[in-house]
């Protein structure tokens, strides 16, 4: 099938090619009960040399520059206490962590978390994180601006292989709630 944005070769419907997956990504896609159909969910494979966003635009097609968001693990803290959270934003943009995230958190203190945090609580690859499939029970943060987007590129669990997504299927996810302003210039 062609896929809806990007010049990829071929995009394959996520529920067909699970074995491709991480775990808890071929996991969400396999129970998915959002309004958007899990076919709609499109798996793209990649060259993982080509994963960061200036160099796979140049390979993959430059109007994903416009079509890719980012998703970050984000640590609040209040009292001692610690909530992961992802937040998902344009690839244009930079996550607000320490405004709309912080505040949407209800903590006094916001940041990134760690490497072996964001992959040993996710099951995911770092650079391929992707807001499909997180742990039941985290906040899922997403810039309005993702989600008005028809189709959105975004990590599949793996640096290898991305998703497209249709944006609004992003506001549906567990957990999910859309901010504006989220995602900073």
């Amino acid at each position: 099938m062609r896929a809806p944005i990007g010049d990829f070769d071929t995009a394959t419907p996520a529920p067909d090619c699970l074995d491709v997956l991480t775990a808890p990504v071929a996991d969400a896609v396999r129970d998915w009960q959002g309004a958007v159909p899990a076919d709609r969910i499109l798996y793209v494979d990649t060259d993982p040399r080509w994963a960061d966003t200036s160099v796979f635009v140049e390979h993959y097609g430059r109007d994903l520059l416009e079509r890719s968001a980012n998703c970050v693990v984000v640590a609040g803290k209040r009292a001692g206490e610690t909530t992961l959270a992802a937040c998902v934003v344009l690839s244009t943009t930079r996550v607000d962590v320490n405004g709309a995230a912080r505040r949407q958190l209800g903590a006094r203190k916001a940041s990134f978390a760690s490497m072996e945090t964001a992959t040993g609580e996710t099951g995911m690859e770092y650079g391929g994180i992707t807001p499909i499939g997180l742990p039941t029970g985290w906040p899922v943060l997403v810039d309005s601006a993702v989600v008005d987007l028809p189709y959105v590129l975004i990590g599949s669990g793996r640096r290898r292989g991305k998703l497209l997504v249709p944006g609004k299927a992003l506001a549906e996810l567990p957990g999910a709630v859309v901010l504006e302003g989220l995602g900073v210039a």
